[in-house]
């Protein structure tokens, strides 16, 4: 297992040089299972300003709540970071050597602000009108368990539509339900906050899961 984290460690760093500081190179560790210090390796951390010892990415969360069957690379998404800067990530899922289990996640991400702002300029010379699709928003980058199960929270909100305070049950149902299948469970206390914040106690959020893992099973 360290041969392989000193491999990887390698990879990051030619891969960092060979691309300069805007591109930034992160090795989570989950065969610790430490979920608030999942990071074990960062180069040019300055660009999501995270170190070694913080905590994980919504990817590494996701990851940890799915069987590792189920789990594809994925490539080339956009993210965002606390002061705004757009990333564009690729996240690689490293096995142990019978390739299951999965022990490190390999995540790159390249600033591409800048780039952006000279293809928005030359985007507004040839863009007609008819022309103009959506982009999904990109999925912000934290530091903490703290952080991210606080952005996962707003998400729920913002896949509804409305605030908690006007949710009805099935709504709060569909909200929790996307907290669930995020991994904002396996947070430690998130039980806590995320029932104060819908407004229910323990006791409900448990049995609005279980509804929604059940509606899951019968629509299967």
């Amino acid at each position: 297992m360290t041969y392989t984290l000193e491999i990887l460690t390698q990879i990051a760093k030619g891969v960092a040089k060979q691309f300069g500081p805007d591109c930034e190179i992160v090795i989570h560790d989950l065969a610790k299972h430490d979920l608030d210090h999942s990071i074990v390796f960062i180069v040019n951390g300055q660009i999501t300003n995270r170190k070694i010892g913080d905590g994980p990415s919504k990817v590494v969360l996701e990851t940890m709540n799915k069987k590792p069957e189920k789990v594809k690379d994925h490539l080339s998404y956009l993210t965002r970071t606390s002061n705004g800067r757009i990333l564009k990530s690729s996240t690689m899922y490293i096995r142990n050597k019978d390739g299951g289990e999965i022990m490190y996640i390999f995540s790159i991400n390249y600033d591409i602000t800048s780039l952006m702002t000279v293809e928005n300029a030359v985007k507004n010379i040839v863009e007609t009108e008819s022309q103009g699709a959506r982009h999904h928003s990109p999925d912000p980058i934290v530091h903490n368990v703290n952080d991210l199960l606080d952005s996962l929270i707003q998400e729920s909100v913002e896949l509804i539509g409305k605030p908690a305070a006007l949710m009805n049950k099935d709504e709060k149902v569909e909200a929790i339900s996307f907290l669930n299948d995020a991994g904002a469970l396996l947070i430690t206390k998130s039980g806590d906050k995320i029932s104060k914040y819908f407004g229910i106690s323990k006791f409900t959020l448990y049995s609005y899961i279980s509804e929604s893992n059940k509606k899951n099973e019968d629509a299967r």
